[in-house]
């Protein structure tokens, strides 16, 4: 089968399991004249505090304000995301960068679709175990554990760079593969020791059983230095209308400044689009992916960007860790041609 046809099938997928666009409800009105340009963009996985930003720059209507019709669906996971722009199934997405990475090593060539702004700035990867189950904040205590995660996950697949790191076996634990929906009730009930968790995704858990009782183990205490998931755009787009891209994240920007600043509009906006969400919730939530969003570096660089010494090494240890037979472009997997204006990206203090 050939190269397209594998996308089209994985895209059409995806895109089957989304729910419907997520638009805003009362856009203030374009510009005279203007003509909107429809835009559809998939999150990495549901609507919650880790991506309210894109919910205040729809409620706000700063898409708009940059020409543009901004549709959002909720993903199936940061590795789909992927898929769901090379196809053109998809604009724009939320996706991980390691994910992208082995994406472009099996399909060599002009690449499908490009990060163009960094959104975690280090990969929120963290394994959360129980405390009466010998779990520490040493990751060597998971030796003989048993460890909860996804079938297909990035926190799963990037583990070996953690043990390679520490000088650990591969696989010094049990994985049980368990859906997405399910770590916090197996871990709550004992069936396991722990699980992987984005770290921002674990608030779910804390609320269950009390984090005093639990240990947080961050990829990044490790020495893991990996940028996570990225706004990531298709080069059809981009060749074609590089003033979507650059207007899309001129809004977005403003917005991740905005909720970094104040987060409770945004989160009042993420839940104007899912009603189920506990504002409260939300908001622990987006005080853990700040401290990814805005990471160390983006107060030397301004928020999106990355740092090419780093990219080039993310590269080498995902080639390496997981066994691709070719090495991508660290060149192409990023064009910064479309981040705001540096000023622009600044951290409000």
């Amino acid at each position: 089968m050939q190269r397209r046809s594998l996308l089209l099938g994985a895209a059409a997928a995806s895109a089957a399991l989304a729910t419907p666009a997520l638009r805003a409800q009362t856009p203030p009105a374009p510009a005279a004249g203007g003509k909107l340009t429809p835009l559809r963009f998939s999150l990495d996985f549901r609507v919650t505090g880790q991506t309210a930003p894109f919910f205040l720059a729809l409620q706000r209507g700063w898409f708009r304000d940059e020409g543009l019709d901004v549709a959002i669906d909720v993903g199936s996971g940061s590795v789909a995301s992927i898929t769901r722009v090379a196809s053109g199934a998809y604009d724009m997405s939320l996706g991980d960068v390691s994910a992208l990475i082995e994406f472009n090593a099996a399909n060599p060539g002009a690449p499908y679709l490009s990060a163009v702004y960094q959104y975690y700035n280090r990969a929120p990867f963290v394994i959360v175990g129980r405390r009466d189950r010998g779990v520490t904040d040493d990751f060597r205590s998971l030796q003989g554990k048993r460890i909860a995660a996804a079938a297909v996950e990035s926190t799963r697949r990037a583990w070996p760079m953690v043990a390679r790191k520490l000088r650990l076996p591969n696989e010094p634990f049990s994985w049980v593969t368990t859906d997405f929906s399910q770590r916090d009730n197996v871990i709550v009930r004992g069936d396991v020791d722990g699980a992987t968790y984005f770290h921002d995704s674990a608030v779910s858990l804390f609320q269950r059983l009390d984090p005093k009782t639990l240990a947080v183990l961050p990829y990044t205490s490790a020495g893991v230095d990996l940028y996570g998931n990225a706004v990531l755009a298709s080069n059809r787009l981009i060749v074609e209308n590089p003033r979507a891209v650059a207007g899309f994240l001129r809004a977005l920007n403003r917005a991740i400044v905005e909720t970094l600043a104040n987060p409770a509009p945004a989160i009042a906006a993420a839940k104007a689009r899912e009603p189920l969400l506990d504002e409260k919730t939300e908001l622990a939530r987006w005080a853990i992916t700040a401290q990814y969003v805005a990471a160390a570096d983006t107060r030397g660089h301004g928020l999106g960007d990355t740092r090419q010494g780093l990219v080039e090494r993310q590269v080498d240890e995902v080639v390496d860790v997981f066994g691709l037979k070719a090495r991508p472009s660290a060149a192409a997997l990023f064009n910064r041609s479309f981040l705001p204006a540096r000023g622009e990206r600044e951290v409000r203090a």
